[in-house]
C-alpha cells in the first residue's frame, strides 16, 4: 500500500488539507473553502507582534472564533522566552477552551479553562496590557459553570476573553 502525502507547514509539521469552520471542525472536503487560505492567514497571524497578536486573538473571540485566535496566540507562546512561555500558553488555552465549549466538549473546557487560570495567575496584572486576574477569574467561572452542567452562550464566552 502506497504512502499518502500530507501538506506540511513551514516547521515541518503535517496539517490538515480540509477546511475548517469557525470552531475549527474540519469541513468536508471540497465545501468551497481554501484551507490553503486558512493555513496563509494562521501562518501571518502568528508572525504578528506581540500586541497585534493579542488585538486579533481578542477580535477572533468577539466574532466567535476561539479556535483560530487560538491559532495566533501559538505564534507568541512558541516564540517566547522561557519565563512568558506559560502566559501565552495561559491565554492560548482559554482560547481552546472556549473552543471545547463551543463544541460541547464539558471534560475539555474545563480542563484547559482551570489549566490556563494556572498558568496566567503568576503574572501581574497589566501583562502585556492584559488584565490578567479578570481573564483568570472568568475562565475559572466558565469552567465552574461548565461542570455544573450550564451551557454558557455566546456573549458568555466573550467575556472571558476581553482584555
Amino acid at each position: 500500500m502506497g504512502e499518502v502525502s500530507r501538506e506540511r507547514n513551514a516547521a515541518g509539521r503535517p496539517e490538515n488539507a480540509r477546511p475548517r469552520d469557525a470552531t475549527g471542525k474540519p469541513l468536508a472536503r471540497g465545501s468551497g473553502a481554501d484551507w490553503r487560505d486558512t493555513l496563509r492567514a494562521r501562518d501571518e497571524a502568528q508572525a504578528l507582534p506581540k500586541p497585534e497578536a493579542l488585538a486579533e486573538a481578542e477580535r477572533l473571540v468577539l466574532t466567535g472564533q476561539p479556535f483560530y485566535a487560538h491559532e495566533v496566540l501559538e505564534g507568541p507562546w512558541h516564540l517566547a522566552e522561557p519565563g512568558e512561555r506559560a502566559f501565552w500558553q495561559g491565554l492560548a488555552q482559554v482560547a481552546v477552551g472556549l473552543t471545547h465549549v463551543q463544541r460541547g466538549n464539558a471534560v475539555g473546557a474545563r480542563s484547559l479553562l482551570r489549566s490556563a487560570a494556572e498558568k496566567l495567575e503568576t503574572y501581574q496584572d497589566g501583562h502585556e496590557g492584559v488584565a490578567v486576574s479578570r481573564v483568570v477569574r472568568e475562565a475559572r467561572a466558565l469552567a465552574d459553570r461548565v461542570e455544573a452542567g450550564e451551557t454558557p452562550s455566546a456573549d458568555d464566552l466573550k467575556v472571558a476573553f476581553r482584555w
